[in-house]
């Protein structure tokens, strides 16, 4: 089982003061034995394989997660951006494999391809990059990309071959995963609601993405989270204007959950971030011992990756971080941290 965090979003920065906080908060997370950072992309976002780079010289062993989206680079051009920090470093990094996106982002560069050929192109994609990233002369006749013995230099070792992850809900991104035997990870609904419907696609190659606020009491916890995600009207337009114009299965589901919960809350379980526009995960709120049975139950169910919001603080991620270990499904992947 892996655990995993989130850069924060360079939009929410000034110029230069970016580098710091992100090299904190990989040494941060480093230290306490999460694996890696999670690295978003989109049109908003600097580039985040220059953001990998930072965290790479910036930790021993912590493994960029880069978000990479077809339509910002060709499969060749992305395993040369692997192959070269591995070349340069001597480190892994990991790829979260995007499929879509903001739909006014991917209309801007000319992009109108529906919801499930996205995934078809994907898996175009990810085949070909992964054979360069092997070594192979690659040939390939695809709907979507065509290359003619095309070969990759320098090669990459086989011991730092990129962990493949896709996020999705959708029939089409659970063949994607197939195909790809890539972890899909999930915005999840409560565990209860999952059950139901167990074994879940894909069991025991599934991740979800969570926030975590837990303090040594409930009402504490609470308190930290409604101070930190208020009730914002500008932020709730934009959360209903969303949702009007996504395509994506996940998002239109946890944000009709969001409206329809009371409270956008289900007991830990807490949509309100999202509702107001402010993320686009869950938070678990309240006692460390309850998000950590939270946490246990979405392991039964099969998921084995997890991957927690952007922390506020050092402090805020140790809070969380407790939590973490009151679940013994995670209690022994972090044992050798400091």
């Amino acid at each position: 089982m892996k655990l995993l965090t989130t850069a924060p979003p360079s939009v929410r920065f000034e110029p230069g003061a970016y580098l710091n906080a992100v090299r904190d908060l990989a040494r941060w997370n480093e230290t306490v034995g999460v694996e890696g950072m999670l690295i978003y992309t989109d049109n908003s976002l600097i580039d985040p394989w220059t953001v990998a780079q930072v965290v790479l010289e910036s930790t021993k062993d912590f493994v960029p997660l880069v978000a990479v989206q077809p339509v910002y680079m060709s499969p060749y051009a992305a395993a040369c951006k692997i192959a070269s920090l591995a070349f340069l470093y001597q480190r892994k990094i990991a790829l979260n494999m995007v499929a879509g996106g903001f739909k006014k982002d991917l209309e801007k560069l000319g992009d109108d391809t529906d919801h499930d050929p996205r995934y078809d192109r994907l898996i175009e994609y990810t085949l070909i990059m992964k054979a360069l990233l092997r070594g192979e002369s690659v040939t390939f006749d695809g709907a979507y990309y065509q290359v003619k013995n095309l070969k990759l230099d320098p090669i990459l070792s086989p011991d730092l071959m990129p962990d493949i992850y896709l996020s999705g809900a959708s029939d089409a991104c659970i063949t994607a995963a197939a195909t790809l035997e890539a972890t899909r990870f999930s915005y999840t609904k409560p565990p209860a609601d999952l059950a139901v419907k167990a074994p879940l696609p894909g069991a025991g190659q599934l991740g979800l993405r969570f926030g975590i606020i837990a303090r040594e009491t409930a009402a504490e916890a609470w308190q930290v989270a409604r101070n930190r995600f208020p009730s914002d009207r500008r932020g709730q337009m934009a959360h209903k204007m969303a949702r009007s114009t996504s395509d994506s299965i996940w998002h239109q589901e946890i944000a009709a959950m969001a409206d329809d919960l009371h409270d956008a809350r289900d007991g830990a379980y807490w949509l309100y971030p999202i509702k107001n526009y402010r993320t686009f995960c869950p938070y678990l709120v309240g006692t460390y011992e309850e998000v950590g049975e939270y946490i246990t139950q979405y392991a039964a169910l099969g998921f084995r990756d997890l991957i927690l919001d952007v922390p506020e603080s050092e402090d805020d991620l140790a809070h969380a971080m407790r939590a973490v270990r009151h679940s013994p499904a995670t209690a022994n992947m972090l044992s050798h941290a400091v």
